[in-house]
């Protein structure tokens, strides 16, 4: 018996106390930095905004724990300094204890590169500005080791930019159990991407990327020329951007100039009643530095409890700034939690403020509903309503002291037949939207205005058009131009399309929408009808080759004919005349003997075209046209006066701010009108004047692939 009593009688001693292994205590420490790849983040995060960087890139490989690299221009690490930077408490930061009292970058201990190289594999590319090409250094347990075997393990020469990149790989490949109890992937990607986005918002002048290994598009991009309230905007979204307030507070004693180590400020961007969540976002930063504060954090949450229903939560965005002598940043490990000085009296400052303006927004409150089911029609809703009214009237004819079971009966027959007429609509991808509204917005009320005294209520209707009946011809050459042009596919895009805006008037060029598909429209090569013409009459008669010798004057390459101008005014006059019958008969240009102008076509009652280009398109007629065969002619004669009748800025269209919108508004609201109703479409339109430049489903695979 005393044989068995003497193991517990000896475990009764007390157990010999040794020195850890300096790895070991390496090791623990990391553990407490280190929990997950976004405290890693944040603690290289702080290091990039020390070295005074403006561009911060982020790639992210299975949640970060297989690959978590950033890269940063800031100042870059000296090649002196590389041999120590993984080892604990080696810091460009602080040289003595004071200085913890005049602290005012984000780091200071040392610890965090050295922590990492205990629990991961690290690698450092660096370069400074006076340095001639950047060096890489591979770091384990906090020493330099070989990027490859064979190798020393002294810093390597290697091409580089200014600045760091800092590559971890194989986070806690060496703890397994703190690799285990990590949650999957995605989650820590997300936990990356809040730690990103905080600090993305509270540094808007800093350029941020972050993506995922292999992709081509990042999760987070900001701009480096913004504010706080452009960063949440682009980071948070739009909901909550609107609902925000703008806060200033400060303490009693802040005065510019003046030493207090008890003055401070805080900015406070807040949502109103109207903004409602489920979880509350609070970012807090306190020196700039990503802290948290229970106590600030219970104080917020009374403010918005009178406001907020039970379970909804506000956003919150505090910076505040204080003298560093009032701030005790060394009390945790990661930094996470600060002390202050006047802590409660601070909080309930803030508080205060937050609450008087919360209060002073509050008089009016917004309120989201429906009155029908999405995808119900009020026809059928006031059928279901009909049909139950009916039924409740019988039902009160037979009994009057209230609602019945018919009545009840009816309601409830035309409560199923709403719901089932809101099961079978089926849902309208956002790739086959299309615009069906000739009043939706066009790419020209996208522009600012520059003219004050525009008003869009009147210019926007369409003129009403008077019918163009098809005129009898008899002649062959007309009837195959017609029938050329029965190209019904591009007839049905004319015809029910949607104008979008103008690309440019000089070249005529504008933009129309057809189903899912965008089309650029050269509008000045669609021309209507051929013969039964009416007739715009001139009073006084131009002459024919004074208009002829005005175009010819500004032409340029005419000396590449060969011929002196007034040669080639002369044989275009005479061209005209002599062809003035069947120009009278076929086109309805009447010139008379002596050559006058006496009538133009007039293609449209409501429109009159600009006589601005009479010149040239006179002059045009004589060598663009093909007056040798009869087809030829009518198909070469048409495309120029079409061009005639395009409401566009050209040579003699002037310049005037007036004359361009005049233009624009004629293209949209009479030419575009009138194609609508009258334009059978050639095929030869599908060549060049026709285009298909995008096509909405196709775009949404490139988003998608991206």
């Amino acid at each position: 018996m005393s044989q068995e009593k003497s193991p517990a009688s000896s475990s009764q001693e007390p157990l010999p106390i040794h020195r850890l292994h300096q790895s070991l205590i390496n090791r623990i420490a990391a553990g407490e930095i280190i929990h997950r790849p976004a405290s890693a983040l944040k603690e290289l995060l702080e290091n990039c905004l020390d070295a005074r960087a403006t561009s911060i890139k982020i790639t992210v490989k299975d949640g970060g724990m297989k690959l978590l690299q950033i890269q940063d221009n800031g100042c870059g690490i000296r090649r002196t300094d590389l041999p120590i930077l993984a080892e604990r408490f080696t810091t460009s930061k602080i040289s003595s204890f004071s200085d913890l009292s005049r602290i005012t970058t984000y780091g200071f201990r040392g610890e965090a590169l050295a922590s990492i190289s205990h629990i991961a594999h690290l690698s450092v590319v660096t370069k400074t500005r006076s340095d001639a090409h950047a060096w890489k250094a591979c770091y384990l347990d906090g020493v330099l080791v070989p990027s490859k075997p064979g190798q020393t393990p002294d810093p390597k020469p290697c091409a580089g930019v200014d600045g760091t990149i800092i590559t971890i790989e194989d986070m806690f490949y060496n703890t397994p159990i703190r690799l285990s109890a990590l949650r999957s992937p995605s989650e820590e990607y997300a936990k990356i991407l809040d730690v990103v986005t905080k600090y993305a918002v509270h540094n808007p002048t800093i350029s941020f990327l972050c993506k995922k290994g292999g992709s081509p598009s990042p999760e987070i991009s900001t701009s480096p020329v913004s504010d706080v309230l452009q960063a949440i905007r682009s980071l948070y979204g739009h909901a909550i951007a609107k609902e925000l307030l703008h806060v200033d507070v400060t303490s009693e004693q802040f005065k510019d100039g003046i030493d207090d180590p008890e003055k401070w400020s805080a900015e406070v961007y807040c949502t109103n009643a109207n903004y409602q969540a489920k979880k509350m976002v609070f970012l807090l930063f306190i020196n700039h530095r990503l802290v948290e504060s229970s106590p600030l954090k219970r104080a917020i949450e009374s403010v918005y409890s009178g406001f907020l229903p039970k379970g909804t939560f506000p956003f919150v965005y505090l910076s505040i700034e204080m003298d560093p002598r009032s701030v005790d940043v060394n009390v945790h490990p990661t930094k996470r939690e600060v002390l202050f000085l006047n802590e409660e009296a601070i909080i309930e400052r803030i508080s205060d403020a937050m609450q008087q303006n919360v209060v002073g927004q509050s008089q009016s409150r917004v309120f989201e509903y429906q009155t029908l089911l999405p995808g119900v029609s009020e026809i059928s809703a006031l059928k279901g309503k009909k049909k139950a009214t009916e039924d409740g009237n019988e039902s009160e004819d037979e009994n009057d002291d209230g609602p019945t079971e018919s009545a009840s009966l009816g309601k409830l027959e035309s409560y199923l037949t709403t719901v089932a007429s809101f099961l079978s609509v089926q849902k309208s991808l956002s790739q086959h939207k299309v615009r069906t509204s000739l009043q939706d917005r066009t790419l020209e009320s996208m522009l600012p205005v520059n003219d004050p005294s525009r008003s869009d209520d009147s210019s926007g209707r369409a003129v009403r058009l008077g019918d163009i009946k098809e005129s009898q011809c008899s002649l062959t050459s007309i009837a195959e131009l017609r029938q050329s042009c029965r190209q019904e596919y591009l007839t049905e895009i004319i015809r029910n399309h949607i104008f979008v805006g103008f690309v440019d008037n000089i070249r005529c060029l504008s933009l129309i929408q057809h189903s899912t598909k965008l089309y650029l429209v050269n509008h000045a090569t669609l021309a209507y009808q051929f013969g039964n013409f009416r007739r715009l009459r001139l009073d006084p008669h131009p002459p024919l080759r004074t208009l002829v010798e005005l175009a010819v004057n500004v032409e340029r390459g005419t000396e590449q004919s060969g011929l002196e101008k007034t040669e080639i005014v002369d044989r275009i006059a005479k061209t005209l005349v002599d062809r003035r019958e069947m120009l009278s008969e076929y086109f309805a240009l009447d010139i008379s003997e002596s050559g006058d102008i006496l009538a133009l076509p007039h293609l449209l009652k409501e429109y009159t075209p600009d006589l601005n280009k009479l010149p040239t398109f006179l002059m045009r007629l004589g060598p663009q046209v093909d007056w040798s065969s009869e087809r030829e002619c009518f198909e070469s004669f048409m495309p120029e006066l079409a061009y005639f009748y395009s409401p566009a800025s050209g040579v003699w269209s002037g310049d005037g701010i007036g004359q361009e919108k005049s233009a624009a508004w004629q293209t949209e609201h009479i030419l575009f009108h009138a194609l609508r109703k009258f334009l059978i479409a050639p095929r030869s339109l599908l060549d060049n004047d026709v285009v298909q430049v995008a096509n909405l489903p196709d775009l949404y695979r490139v988003f998608e692939r991206c």
